[in-house]
C-alpha cells in the first residue's frame, strides 16, 4: 500500500513537471533567431538581416555556420563584428550577434526564395533558420513629419521655436528638404536641433528620424490673435505636411511727447519752475496699466510729474500728465538734455527731451542797470576832470 502511494505521488510529480517548467520558462537548448524571418528585397541591391545564436543552458561549444539554398548568382555572407565568420561560440545563457548579408543581382527576377542558415556543433547539436526573401520592385519614398508642441504662445517681440521631427519611412536613404508657410511679413528659418546653422535640407537614413528647429519671428505690427503656420517636407516624389499655430497676446507699447508731438521744451528760465504738458500714448495691442513716470534731468535740475502714475491707458489712447521742470539758478542760456521714461508691466518707453534755457529778465534788467551806472560814472568823471 505504501509502495503504491509512493508510486502515485511520483507519477503525479512527473506529470506536473512540464507545467512547472513552462510556468518558470525554463527553456534549454540552442536557438538561431531573427526579428524578421521574412523580408522584401529589391533586385540589384544589398540587404542585411540581423541574427542571434542563443545558448540556453548548454555548455559553450564551437558551432559551424553556413547558409544553404542560396539561389544562383546571389551572394550570402555571414558576418560577426563586421567581418565574415564561419563559426561562433555562445557562452551559457548568452548569445552571439550575427548578420546575414545578401547581395541580389539585378537579373534576379521576382518571386520568393528561401535561404537556410545553419549552426552545427561538434557534438551533433544543430539548429536551422529559414529566411524567406521576396523580390519586389522599388518601394516609393515615404516621409512623416510632426511637432511635439505644435501650438505656442507669446508676444509680438517673441521668437517662436518649434521642434520638428522628420522620419524617413522609406527603404533607402533620402535627402529631405523642408519649407515653412507663414503669414505675410513673418520671418521663418530652420536650424539644427542643437546649433545655429541654418538649413534647407538634411540627409536621413532609411527608417531613421532627425530633429530640426523652426524659428518664427512675427512682425512688430502683428495683432493679438492666432496665426497658422505649416511645415512641408519633401524628397523625390514623397512629401508630408504638419500644421502649427502661434498665438500672439497683446502687449502695450508706449511713446512720450508733448501735446504738439515734440520732444522739446523751450523758454525755460534758470531757477524758475515751469509746467510742461507731457502726453503718454499707447500704440500697442493691450492696455497699459499702472504706468509710472520718471526722469533723469541735468545735474542739479528737478523734474517732477503730476500725477506720477497713470492708472490705465487703453490701446490707441493717450493720457496727459504735467511735468514741472526747474533748472538750477546758475544754468546758462542754451540747450540741455533730459531723459523721460514711462514704464508698464515691463514695457518701457524712454525719450530724450531737449530743454532750452533763455536769459532771465531779471538778469537783463540787472545787466542794464550795471551798464547804466557805469555810463553815469564815466560821464561824471569826464565832466569833473574835464573842467581842470
Amino acid at each position: 500500500m505504501r509502495a503504491s502511494l509512493l508510486a502515485l505521488v511520483s507519477t503525479a510529480f512527473l506529470a506536473a513537471a512540464p507545467a512547472i517548467a513552462a510556468d518558470t520558462k525554463d527553456v534549454k537548448g540552442l536557438f538561431l533567431l531573427t526579428d524578421y524571418p521574412a523580408m522584401s528585397v529589391q533586385p540589384g541591391t544589398t540587404s542585411t538581416v540581423a541574427l542571434r545564436l542563443q545558448n540556453y543552458g548548454l555548455s559553450p561549444e564551437r558551432y559551424s555556420l553556413s547558409v544553404g539554398d542560396v539561389p544562383a548568382g546571389w551572394s550570402a555572407t555571414l558576418l560577426g563584428g563586421g567581418q565574415p565568420v564561419a563559426a561562433a561560440m555562445p557562452a551559457t545563457d548568452a548569445s552571439v550577434s550575427l548578420q546575414l548579408r545578401l547581395e541580389v543581382p539585378a537579373t534576379a527576377g521576382s518571386g520568393t526564395k528561401t535561404l537556410t542558415v545553419k549552426a552545427e556543433g561538434q557534438g551533433g547539436t544543430s539548429v536551422t533558420l529559414p529566411i524567406a526573401v521576396t523580390l519586389t520592385k522599388e518601394l516609393p519614398a515615404k516621409l512623416k513629419v510632426e511637432a511635439p508642441l505644435p501650438a505656442l504662445r507669446g508676444t509680438p517681440k517673441s521668437t517662436f521655436d518649434y521642434q520638428i521631427t522628420i522620419k524617413n519611412d522609406s527603404g533607402r536613404n533620402l535627402n529631405v528638404s523642408f519649407v515653412a508657410d507663414a503669414p505675410k511679413y513673418f520671418e521663418t528659418n530652420f536650424t539644427e536641433n542643437y546649433g545655429s546653422q541654418q538649413l534647407t535640407s538634411i540627409p536621413i537614413d532609411a527608417g531613421q528620424s532627425k530633429d530640426v528647429k523652426l524659428h518664427v519671428r512675427p512682425p512688430a505690427i502683428a495683432g493679438a490673435q492666432r496665426y497658422p503656420v505649416s511645415v512641408t517636407v519633401s524628397a523625390e516624389d514623397a512629401s508630408a505636411k504638419t500644421s502649427l499655430s502661434l498665438e500672439i497676446v497683446g502687449q502695450p507699447q508706449l511713446t512720450i511727447s508733448t501735446r504738439e508731438g515734440m520732444v522739446s521744451a523751450k523758454d525755460l528760465v534758470a531757477g524758475q519752475s515751469r509746467t510742461v504738458p507731457i502726453v503718454v500714448t499707447n500704440t500697442g495691442t493691450a492696455p497699459a496699466d499702472s504706468v509710472e513716470l520718471a526722469a533723469t534731468p541735468p545735474t542739479g535740475w528737478k523734474i517732477e510729474f503730476n500725477p506720477k502714475t497713470i492708472d490705465r491707458i487703453d490701446p490707441g489712447k493717450d493720457a496727459e500728465v504735467q511735468a514741472e521742470i526747474t533748472p538750477t539758478a546758475t544754468s546758462l542760456a542754451g540747450d540741455y538734455q533730459a531723459s523721460m521714461r514711462a514704464t508698464s508691466r515691463g514695457e518701457q518707453a524712454s525719450t530724450q527731451f531737449r530743454l532750452g534755457v533763455v536769459t532771465s529778465n531779471t538778469w537783463i534788467m540787472t545787466g542794464a542797470g550795471v551798464i547804466g551806472v557805469a555810463v553815469l560814472f564815466m560821464v561824471g568823471a569826464v565832466a569833473r576832470f574835464g573842467r581842470r
